[in-house]
């Protein structure tokens, strides 16, 4: 893994000799925030060595590198998903890319559906903490010590620096950022009411199929983790509705303008914190 990661680093330092400081992933229908970046370089995901193709809609599958004002940024357009059949230290192969190419912190995003009832379809939540329902863990099996410990501590999963600058950069666009526990489960089917009325038991306030391993891996590696959900739908029994993947990628983009722009100034601030 270690040798692969290195091969798919040069490849893209050979192209972008930058480093980046923040890494973002973007989720489905999130993927117009690479317009925000300035000079971008553009690299297809089958062009990168060990990388793998992304098949969902509203994944483009492109590593976009440039800057945020002066911040140097990494944006992973489209991710990979275990669903699709892909092991979990596939799924979490661009997460631990992003820190060989020098990342501190890393910056989540994903559509969700609502479990919490006082959220809305369009909301953007800030996921404070997560729950892993997917059965599977990025971390099993033999440790490698150059990633990290063997029992990373997760008792700040989504760092409490990075949820900072989202509350603030909120505040900067005269908003007030709600929060919420975010429940990664494997897919690919959307969950049954019985279930949504169980996550709403167990505490989570939102749900869907990424993102966990994710934050897993980045935590395993010593990077700080923020995440953010777009609600895109309620989730199964809350409203008379069927769930269908186009209506939840056309949620996303009736958002993209606070989205993108809540997204920017948090890498701003990010960039110049040491």
């Amino acid at each position: 893994m270690y040798e692969k990661l290195e091969q798919s680093a040069k490849y893209i330092q050979a192209i972008h000799t930058s480093t980046p400081k923040v890494g973002v992933i973007l989720g489905s229908g999130l993927g117009a925030f690479v317009e925000k970046i300035e000079n971008p370089t553009i690299i297809p995901y089958l062009d990168i060595p060990n990388f793998k193709k992304t098949n969902v809609e509203g994944h483009e599958g492109r590593l976009i590198i440039g800057k945020i004002e002066n911040t140097e940024i990494a944006v992973l357009q489209g991710r990979i998903h275990a669903y699709e059949g892909h092991a979990m230290e596939e799924v979490v192969f661009p997460t631990r890319l992003l820190a060989t190419l020098g990342i501190e912190s890393l910056i989540l995003t994903n559509a969700a559906g609502g479990v919490n009832l006082e959220f809305s379809p369009g909301d953007i939540i800030l996921i404070d903490d997560h729950i892993n329902l997917t059965g599977k863990n990025p971390l099993i099996g033999p440790n490698n010590s150059e990633f990290g410990p063997r029992f990373p501590d997760m008792s700040h999963a989504y760092h409490p620096e990075i949820k900072e600058a989202f509350v603030e950069s909120a505040k900067k666009l005269g908003t007030e950022i709600k929060s919420g526990v975010y429940a990664g489960l494997l897919g690919p089917t959307y969950e049954t009411p019985s279930e949504i009325k169980m996550l709403r038991t167990l505490g989570a306030d939102m749900v869907g199929m990424s993102t966990v391993p994710e934050s897993i891996a980045a935590n395993h590696l010593g990077i700080k983790v923020g995440g953010l959900s777009c609600i895109t739908n309620m989730a199964a029994g809350i409203k008379n509705e069927t769930l269908k993947h186009e209506d939840i990628k056309e949620q996303a983009l009736k958002v993209m303008e606070y989205f993108s722009s809540l997204l920017k100034n948090t890498i701003i601030r990010l960039g110049v914190e040491d």
